[in-house]
């Protein structure tokens, strides 16, 4: 079978397309056919040994996927082949074929499209996951989200709306923003032009801000927290911009507020029944056409290191997938 393979170190250049053997499933996974894998930002970091985890070589990119049951181990009882599924897998998805445990699989409702379901494990999960589990996001509180156009952005915005929230989508230019405002954001932060502080508490009308959904870093985590209201949520979930923010204590102390880190990867190890009921829940969500994702750009399975360049540079709103 065909699959993108990370030898060394390095940026997507250093990605090669190889023929290796078909796995085998043991007897309590499923081997899969991928029809479609989704990227994301953290695949730049996986293969450039810049991310907290770091998989055995060689590994691919792409940790989420939609496909069709090929088989099944003698130990599998909630699946058999030809089932529709979409799935996590740390291992790598871009590549034809990948063998998971049945508890990293979920049945695709009908109506939804490969597309649809490769897009919703990571991005929709890790945001459901950081706005209900830890931030506890309540009905008609205000939620900031920072990088808003990105994937995990743009799934804040979509699930923050959904689950009641008044949406301040935060980006860096007015196009993006005027992405988030389909995405259904109440409220836009150009933080490239405004002083994001000043304007948090402008539209808070000085009361801060509940949940601030930070996937960015930078100086930009600590000119939102300044703007945090009384008892709020920071929600740390990554670095884009490649700088990891250094906050003073004092600020935490004088609003009560909460700093909670958010690793969605860890949760699906630690609590995959949690995991399992949140992408239940997104799969509804995608079945009655409550959530609708973005896809951005379609690439082949050969052209994945450009396709990852591009999610770099942050040309990006919404999905980047790779067709195999």
């Amino acid at each position: 079978m065909r699959a993108i393979l990370s030898h060394t170190p390095g940026p997507a250049p250093t990605l090669v397309l190889e023929e290796i053997d078909k796995p085998q499933p043991a007897a309590d996974e499923v081997l899969v056919r991928v029809n479609i894998a989704a990227l994301n930002f953290f695949d730049s970091l996986i293969i450039a040994d810049l991310y907290q985890f770091k998989p055995p070589r060689p590994f691919s990119p792409a940790a989420e996927m939609a496909g069709i049951v090929e088989a099944v181990g003698e130990d599998v009882s909630g699946f058999k082949p030809g089932d529709r599924v979409c799935g996590y897998h740390s291992g790598g998805c871009a590549r034809e074929y990948v063998t998971m445990p049945q508890a990293a699989l979920s049945h695709i409702p009908d109506g939804v499209s490969d597309e649809q379901a490769a897009s919703i494990m990571v991005t929709y999960g890790t945001s459901y996951h950081a706005l209900k589990d830890r931030g506890q996001l309540q009905k008609g509180e205000t939620l900031a989200v920072l990088g808003a156009s990105g994937g995990v952005g743009q799934a804040a915005v979509e699930l923050g709306k959904l689950m009641g929230a008044r949406v301040i989508a935060c980006a860096s230019s007015d196009d993006k923003l005027e992405f988030c405002k389909s995405c259904g954001a109440d409220d836009l932060v150009n933080y490239s032009r405004d002083d994001l502080k000043s304007r948090l508490k402008e539209l808070t009308r000085g009361a801060g801000v509940d949940v601030i959904y930070d996937p960015v870093g930078g100086a930009y985590s600590e000119a939102a927290f300044r703007a945090i209201g009384w008892l709020g949520r920071f929600l740390v979930i990554g670095f884009a911009i490649g700088d990891i923010p250094k906050i003073a204590l004092n600020l935490p102390l004088l609003k009560s507020a909460d700093i909670r880190g958010v690793f969605w990867g860890a949760f699906t190890q630690r609590n995959p029944k949690g995991n399992q009921a949140n992408i239940d829940d997104l799969l509804d969500w995608l079945a009655d056409g409550s959530l609708k994702p973005h896809m951005d750009s379609l690439f082949a399975l050969e052209d994945t290191g450009q396709a990852i360049e591009k999610i770099v540079a942050r040309d990006v709103k919404g999905k980047v997938l790779i067709k195999i």
